[in-house]
């Protein structure tokens, strides 16, 4: 039986991680999954997705540590243990099913949400790393977000520590490093094209 091929990316923030992701999907004529798994997540435990998104590749504040599903809201047909658990975790756990059900249903794009980790018993999976300068970073985030420089590099040093933590205390690997991922790449150094360009010579051979 014939593996489906899947990329994983995870990203610095500011670094156009996502924009990648979007460019080598649309090449490829495959699904993007970013923020959807999100959606997907939250329309089966029956939340908000304001709820799921709270949650999802973040540090969780001290009122989130712990909430429950059941102290926000929850479906009447899940089973009275569920109510137990930690918000975080159900939503953890049924992404990385969710993630598990799309790798096997066809080729695709993760970007985030640990795909690379929840993938890697897959040999037929690239794990990607996209990095970039920080002064680039700190550029595109002000712009994007209409922020003074200043204020950009703080919004991206937060971002960027919650998402090592999340993925660190997932995995127990180091978020970034090259032991972590198949290879790490530098928009800076490539470019934005040539970055896609890469990925999709590396898809396509694998």
């Amino acid at each position: 039986m014939k593996k489906n091929r899947v990329v994983t990316i995870g990203r610095e923030f500011g670094s156009g991680g996502h924009e990648i992701g979007n460019l080598l999907a649309t090449r490829l004529d495959v699904p993007l999954y970013d923020n959807n798994l999100v959606r997907m997540v939250a329309d089966k435990l029956d939340i908000t997705e304001e709820t799921a998104q709270a949650v999802d590749e973040t540090t969780l504040n001290s009122f989130l540590k712990g909430f429950v599903l059941s102290s926000i809201e929850y479906s009447s047909s899940m089973k009275g243990e569920e109510y137990s658990r930690p918000l975080s975790e159900q939503v953890y756990e049924l992404q990385t099913e969710i993630i598990c059900r799309l790798a096997e249903r066809g080729p695709c794009v993760f970007v985030g949400r640990c795909a690379d980790f929840v993938l890697k018993d897959r040999a037929e999976c690239v794990n990607i790393f996209i990095c970039a300068d920080m002064e680039d970073r700190i550029a595109r985030i002000a712009k994007r977000y209409d922020l003074s420089e200043r204020k950009a590099a703080e919004k991206i040093k937060k971002i960027d520590r919650e998402r090592r933590y999340y993925y660190e205390s997932r995995t127990g690997l180091y978020w970034g490093d090259i032991d972590s991922h198949d290879m790490l790449l530098n928009v800076s150094r490539l470019g934005m094209e040539r970055t896609v360009d890469i990925l999709e010579a590396i898809y396509r051979m694998k």
